[in-house]
């Protein structure tokens, strides 16, 4: 007898023999169960998620000889043959291999026949997104009213091609790829009911591989089971998938931690032996780190990987910031390593970032062994770190390169000049409103007086700001100064920049105009004082008025209007321009 690949074997055979999926069985379960059944249905997903598997179970459930039931008996004729392949009203279809209109106009002819043998015919079209334009819309008037005795089953890994007409007509069920965990769990009942010996090992390692497929998932079984006669061993499968030993990932690991950079190189140079692909490696680095980082922050999770254990020492030897910052960097290296001018010299450029940016327990950069650091300094958070204030402190206490700063998390950021001691003065007079004056201030540039005694509308614009804060003194009316307090009306309309960036940023040019001890008071007024932003907007009305006035009377523009029985656009008129002596 020949042999029978276990994706095929095991292709479950009624909805309580599916693995995962459930939204989609429950659905279907109770609509069978309730009577209430769509004349088209959509399965989506990709690959190995089992739309054709779901396709053939509710075929099976429309026309057991007990049915329509969720639960076919599964001993009947029309069971049995849907099971093997040969019941004549299922009739199953690649798109892919019959997309030409003649052929769908062919499949559609039968349509209005009776059934053979079952309740229903049933048309299963895989890979329905195959079909040409004109396929599908041969196809739409049937779709939307089939005879009573046709269910349309389609089956798709790209629903974005259908015609959103096709969509519309359909009941849309999306399969999800199957977790891990699910995998892992099945792939262990199918290995101990084929009585093959398996490492838990081994049969993670094929549940991650399958990527969320079952019917790749049960296709690398196979493959394992022949690559290792007969049996699962961890050290056959990584073989044959070409992982990466957890021994070389654990030494990359071991180096971090003693933040030694001749034992990473050292242990780069051992895994180069066995030619990996490097970005395989940093793939599997990143896992690692992923496990370290979830017992860090839940000392038991819910969910356990296999090699939570192996990983759970370093848990204790990195802090979170360690960990969130090598993942990061690990996950950088993996989209640039392209770029590197050899793979081998990426992945070792990563490696070493990891050491040279690694944070210490205060969040600073710790330079690695012989990247600027002195003996004793700087080494992983155990030798003195130089403080601020103590002198110079040599070659260890200032990096060349880039910098990391501790914040949420970690993170690469560039390296930032010293900053002199005027200009951090002036950024620190960012304050409130009412805030503390500075204390360190230029000397004023002009009096209170002046400012009392002069048009707002000038010393607005003297004020040297943009943005947020132009638009808040453009808006704003002069009330008055009142010792040292200027007070200042703003229009309602811009209600929102009270107390707010825009209020301080204005705070900080009056006092840099004025004086450090001044202070602002800004109140919503009432309607009807002119502001800046309401003069200029009047004069502009004021000017487009005049020049669409000057234009209309103009005997010229009157002649060729009557003439040629066209009128002036008001729209395209505009005030006169100065320069030019004309109006535009």
């Amino acid at each position: 007898m020949s042999y029978q690949v276990l994706a095929r074997k095991w292709r479950p055979r009624t909805f309580a023999d599916m693995v995962g999926q459930q939204h989609v069985v429950q659905a279907l379960t109770n609509a069978l169960e309730a009577n209430r059944l769509h004349h088209a249905f959509l399965f989506t997903g990709t690959r190995g998620v089992g739309k054709t598997t779901v396709a053939r179970i509710l075929a099976k459930c429309l026309n057991c000889e007990r049915g329509p039931t969720a639960t076919p008996c599964g001993e009947c004729a029309a069971c049995t043959e849907v099971d093997e392949g040969r019941f004549i009203d299922l009739i199953e279809v690649d798109a892919a291999s019959r997309a030409r209109v003649d052929e769908t106009r062919e499949l559609l002819d039968n349509v209005q026949y009776a059934p053979t043998r079952g309740q229903y015919k049933v048309y299963l079209i895989d890979e329905v997104h195959m079909f040409s334009k004109h396929s599908f819309n041969a196809l739409l008037k049937t779709l939307e009213e089939p005879p009573p005795h046709v269910k349309f089953l389609l089956a798709t890994t790209d629903p974005q091609r259908l015609p959103i007409t096709v969509l519309s007509r359909c009941l849309q069920f999306n399969l999800r790829r199957l977790p891990v965990g699910l995998i892992d769990g099945q792939l262990k009942a199918i290995s101990g009911a084929e009585g093959i010996p398996h490492d838990e090992g081994a049969v993670a390692l094929l549940a991650r591989a399958a990527d969320g497929s079952m019917r790749d998932a049960l296709s690398l079984l196979d493959q394992a089971i022949a690559y290792g006669a007969g049996k699962l061993e961890e050290s056959d499968v990584r073989v044959m998938l070409g992982t990466i030993e957890r021994g070389y990932i654990v030494a990359l690991l071991e180096a971090l931690a003693e933040q030694s950079a001749a034992n990473l190189m050292a242990a780069v140079a051992d895994l180069s032996q066995s030619v990996p692909d490097f970005g395989e490696v940093l793939d599997e680095l990143e896992r690692a780190l992923t496990r370290i980082a979830i017992v860090q922050a839940v000392p038991n999770p819910p969910q356990e990987d296999v090699e939570d254990e192996i990983y759970r020492p370093f848990a204790a030897r990195f802090s979170p910031e360690h960990v969130q910052l090598y993942y990061q960097i690990a996950l950088i290296g993996r989209r640039d390593l392209p770029l590197a001018p050899s793979p081998r010299g990426g992945f070792e450029m990563t490696m070493l970032r990891m050491l040279s940016f690694a944070p210490d327990d205060q969040g600073a950069r710790v330079p690695g062994p012989g990247i600027g650091s002195e003996p004793g300094m700087g080494t992983g958070g155990n030798g003195p770190t130089p403080q601020a204030g103590e002198g110079g402190a040599g070659p260890g206490a200032a990096s060349a390169g880039a910098a990391v700063e501790k914040s949420a998390g970690p993170a690469l950021r560039p390296s930032r000049p010293e900053v002199p001691e005027k200009p951090a003065a002036a950024s620190s007079t960012l304050m409130a409103p009412d805030g503390p004056a500075p204390e360190r201030m230029a000397a004023p540039r002009a009096s209170l007086s002046e400012l009392a005694s002069g048009p707002w509308e000038a010393a607005a614009e003297a004020l040297e700001v943009t943005g947020i804060a132009r638009q808040l003194v453009r808006n704003a009316a002069m009330v008055g100064v009142d010792g040292d307090v200027v007070r200042l009306a703003l229009d309602p309309g811009y209600a929102a920049l009270l107390g707010g960036a825009a209020q301080a940023t204005v705070t900080e040019a009056v006092r840099r105009r004025y004086g450090a001890n001044v202070r602002l008071d800004v109140q919503l007024a009432a309607h009807g004082l002119e502001t800046p932003a309401a003069r200029s907007d009047r004069v502009s009305e004021q000017a487009l008025a005049a020049a669409q006035a000057e234009i209309a009377e103009d005997p010229a523009v009157q002649a060729i209007c009557e003439r040629f029985e066209g009128q002036v656009n008001a729209g395209s008129v505009r005030p006169r321009d100065v320069s030019a002596g004309r109006p535009s």
